[in-house]
């Protein structure tokens, strides 16, 4: 009889198929179908590659199992499956117990910041997850594309609307959908969907009407980021999703959010705060969002965000970029508001939200640390507590 053995495993409730582990494997032990990103267990090394790339933790499950887990098994699951039940006396075998020290480390590495599983929120509504895949997309038109940031400025950020007309398409604020690009890539292959954090209320970008809306940014040699930036009025889309079942928004008004972002990452804090001042808009001291960008004219809905009430949400803009004041980033500003940020890692209805670019995660993190530490608080034990309340909520690409 076979020992038992430790297989690396994703989780699909939580996978939000934007694929980048299959893209970072060089084993290639990682594939997809139309449904689920699985792994092979007869390729795996436990490299770890793909757990510092994966933004949500999904890629970050292990069981040990008597038998291992096809391929076909792990396509049809929609969510995994419980531990086996391991015979008294029997000691889990990975075929690598001499690198069991090393994987510690690479994992202790690869989990600084986002790392581990994410947990949503308590009171967070249940979200729908990959209602529409690969071979079963949806279609919406495009309503409208309207730039976001200074036509001078370096950076072109786009608002897409999109009107599901009447097909259902259940999206929660802090879930992502996928648009296909059309074409094949240089293999003949037709192009993996793009991730794209939704930026409208569940309710839709206007009240009660079939629309979603994304903040998209074009990147020079981006397929998808073109196609989308260069959409009309009219033109039609094929989406995959909605997918993410842990970066929601409470829905106990009495929650403390901080939020924290660059760019782009903004996305899913324009959905929490519409949300919020649709359902609580006499609310007050709630909210607190950190926003980056190099200059104030390539940051995403400036305009607007100036005219949410700061009593509503408080807003600490950090620009690194630019002319006529300091260089700052979003963890400067942090340590700016070292009171009010200590004071949310206190209460036990303090959730934390991060997303945007990786290269801010590492910066924050030190921030959060050092705040921590002032209150004589551990903000590796903290943070983890957080995590497993699921207050802490990392999304970074």
């Amino acid at each position: 009889m076979n020992k038992p053995l430790k297989q690396h495993l994703i989780d699909p409730e939580i996978c939000i198929r934007c694929y980048t582990c299959e893209m970072t494997c060089g084993l290639e032990a990682i594939s997809h179908d139309d449904n689920n990103v699985v792994i092979d267990v007869s390729k795996c090394e436990f490299c770890m590659d793909c757990i510092p790339v994966c933004p949500t933790g999904s890629i970050d499950e292990w069981r040990v199992v008597a038998e291992p887990y096809s391929l076909d098994d792990q396509f049809g699951w929609e969510d995994l499956p419980a531990q086996q039940e391991i015979g008294e006396g029997q000691e889990a075998d990975t075929g690598l117990e001499a690198l069991d020290d090393a994987m510690a480390i690479l994992l202790a590495e690869a989990h600084k910041g986002a790392g581990g599983k994410a947990r949503a929120p308590a009171s967070a509504a249940k979200p729908t997850i990959n209602m529409y895949n690969l071979g079963k997309p949806a279609e919406a038109t495009v309503q409208g594309n309207y730039r976001l940031t200074d036509e001078a400025s370096d950076g072109d950020v786009r608002h897409i609307i999109l009107d599901m007309g009447g097909l259902p398409f259940p999206v929660l604020e802090g879930q992502s959908v996928g648009i296909i690009p059309p074409g094949t890539d240089a293999d003949g292959k037709p192009h993996l969907p793009r991730l794209y954090s939704v930026s409208s209320p569940r309710d839709g970008e206007r009240p009660n009407f079939y629309n979603v809306s994304l903040t998209v940014k074009r990147e020079p040699n981006g397929i998808c980021s073109n196609y989308v930036c260069d959409l009309k009025a009219g033109d039609r889309v094929k989406l995959t999703g909605p997918f993410g079942a842990t970066f929601l928004l409470p829905s106990d008004p009495e929650t403390n959010l901080l939020m924290i972002c660059t760019g782009t990452g903004s996305a899913p804090f324009r959905g929490f705060t519409m949300r919020r001042q649709r359902e609580n808009p006499s609310l007050t001291g709630s909210l607190t969002l950190a926003f980056g960008a190099r200059r104030q004219e390539e940051l995403p809905y400036f305009g607007p965000l100036k005219k949410v009430p700061e009593s509503f949400m408080k807003k600490l803009f950090a620009f690194s970029r630019q002319e006529d004041g300091p260089k700052q980033y979003v963890q400067d500003r942090l340590r700016d508001e070292a009171g009010q940020v200590s004071e949310l890692l206190k209460d036990p209805k303090g959730h934390i939200y991060i997303c945007g670019l990786k290269a801010m995660e590492q910066g924050v993190e030190e921030a959060l640390s050092d705040i921590a530490r002032g209150v004589g608080l551990d903000w590796a034990e903290l943070r983890d507590t957080m995590r497993e309340d699921g207050r802490y909520h990392v999304e970074t690409y």
